[in-house]
């Protein structure tokens, strides 16, 4: 008892030393930030106020992570926002979606969708399902998707080997197809048992030459994958139309240099477009070559900038013959995202699905090509009232990338391109991986996909149709800036004048 004051002394003296040692240092630390700040003319606001400038950037950096949970309301925040990000955290856990006391939705915003109830909706003993699309009529081994919501192109490189291998798994369980993206065909693509639409990029990753041209071995060797149904040859994507895709020399490990046919550790810079097409003739040409080596249905994604491109491809069909049209086009849109784009492209080029798909679907039509070319349509479907808008715009099947990313666990970090993502998607850092499991995450996928195709019907049978496919644009109407709705068949006729 008679040591302990001289003991709570001595240990009071070491913390008051180490607190004075902490300030020295501190003092030191400024000090020098001071003289280096004042120093450097490159950022004026570090040389005009030393040591506290630094204070903006730190905090403009942590802004991204607290705006989502302390700032921003439900419905602001871009690209996505909480009440949808907590709808597919719900979803994706089979978690009950039902809402109390009313929408936080603003439903008087111009563009606002609303659909259109029938006064007496469907009951399930009268629901008839429809018989599901084929795609691909004149090739030997058509495809007949027994889904209408399937995952979007995402490479193995842009998200990591977990995240592959829990999509590939998921898709398997909920009987949608899974798109390889741009960087080839992996094991782990293959590994979960899921139909695969197969995506040749500009670069030609899995099936190129050196200098990102089609080998043809190759993709025969690919094609001959009974679990690969069909072949997307990638014209161009929503976040970056004109661009090829980017991968960071940090992504390319070794495995995945095998898989794309590149070097380790050299950042893949794909051609802004195909060598081997440069109009609309030489498009259906390699659709015709890729077609015959495949034998399975082909078709292309682009995004949409005018009507006018559309027509020409419907001509030139047309009088080819209807059998060398593509047999699906994707239409990504302005809304559409990717782990790496310039900015001025991501924000300010193409058109957005609202207006690109009517487009498209109104030429098919008008060249009566509407059922020989299947609509996929990509680009911010990732909820049930926009995958059921988008059936009502014209679209046979639509598909999600971000979508399923969130069901994986996606906190929109907006850490993609830096190999930093803290939910081990879009990274190849195996530490953050851990947290991945691919059987865990594999059932989060498939209830996803589930609980979106099932609001989607519960939208149709409200509207009075049997099934999705169904819906039409008499279903739905679009509110103006005058207040009132306007409907979707008024603002683009389905039937061609």
């Amino acid at each position: 008892m008679h040591l302990l004051p001289p003991l709570l002394s001595a240990v009071l003296n070491i913390f008051a030393a180490f607190v004075s040692l902490l300030i020295l240092l501190a003092v030191i630390v400024a000090i020098v930030l001071y003289v280096v700040d004042r120093r450097q003319h490159k950022d004026a606001i570090r040389h005009n106020y030393p040591v506290v400038g630094r204070f903006r950037s730190l905090f403009a950096y942590l802004g991204e992570f607290f705006r989502q949970y302390f700032f921003a309301m439900d419905r602001e925040e871009m690209p996505f926002n909480r009440a949808e990000r907590t709808w597919i955290d719900r979803a994706s856990k089979a978690e009950g979606n039902t809402m109390a006391f009313g929408s936080t939705k603003n439903l008087n915003l111009p563009g606002t969708a609303l659909f259109v109830n029938a006064p007496f909706a469907k009951l399930e003993k009268e629901i008839d399902e429809p018989e599901p699309l084929l795609i691909g009529p004149y090739v030997e081994n058509p495809y007949v998707p027994p889904s209408y919501f399937n995952i979007s192109g995402m490479s193995y490189g842009a998200i990591s080997r977990p995240a592959v291998l829990a999509l590939s798994r998921g898709a398997k369980m909920a009987k949608c197809w899974m798109n390889t993206g741009e960087g080839g065909l992996s094991p782990y693509h293959l590994e979960g048992g899921a139909d695969i639409v197969f995506q040749i990029g500009t670069a030609k990753n899995g099936c190129r030459n050196d200098d990102s041209t089609l080998n043809e071995d190759k993709l025969k060797k690919i094609t001959d994958n009974a679990q690969v149904k069909m072949v997307e040859i990638k014209l161009a994507q929503g976040a970056k139309p004109g661009k090829g895709g980017l991968l960071p020399g940090g992504k390319v490990t070794p495995e995945i240099a095998e898989i794309r046919g590149l070097k380790v550790g050299q950042p893949s810079h794909a051609p802004n477009r195909h060598p081997e097409i440069s109009n609309t003739g030489e498009l259906l040409d390699f659709i015709s070559r890729v077609r015959s080596i495949a034998k399975k249905p082909v078709g292309f994604k682009t995004v949409i900038g005018s009507s006018l491109w559309v027509e020409e491809l419907c001509r030139e069909i047309n009088h080819r013959g209807i059998e060398h049209a593509p047999d699906f086009i994707t239409i990504d849109s302005a809304d559409g995202g990717t782990g790496a784009a310039p900015m001025p492209l991501m924000d300010n080029v193409g058109l957005r699905i609202s207006e690109a798909l009517p487009i498209v679907d109104h030429v098919l039509r008008k060249h009566d090509l509407r059922d020989r070319i299947r609509i996929i349509v990509s680009g911010k479907r990732i909820t049930p009232s926009a995958v059921a808008l988008s059936l009502c715009e014209g679209a046979d099947f639509t598909v999600t990338a971000r979508g399923f990313m969130f069901a994986l666990g996606c906190i929109q970090a907006m850490r993609c391109n830096k190999n930093t993502c803290p939910t081990g998607i879009t990274t190849h850092n195996e530490a953050l991986q851990a947290g991945l499991d691919p059987t865990e995450k594999s059932h989060r996928v498939a209830a996803y996909c589930h609980s979106v195709r099932m609001e989607v019907d519960m939208i149709a049978h409200a509207c009075g149709v049997d099934a999705a496919r169904q819906l039409s644009r008499e279903h739905v109407r679009i509110v103006q800036e005058s207040g009132h709705s306007v409907s979707l068949e008024e603002l683009y006729p389905q039937t061609p004048s």
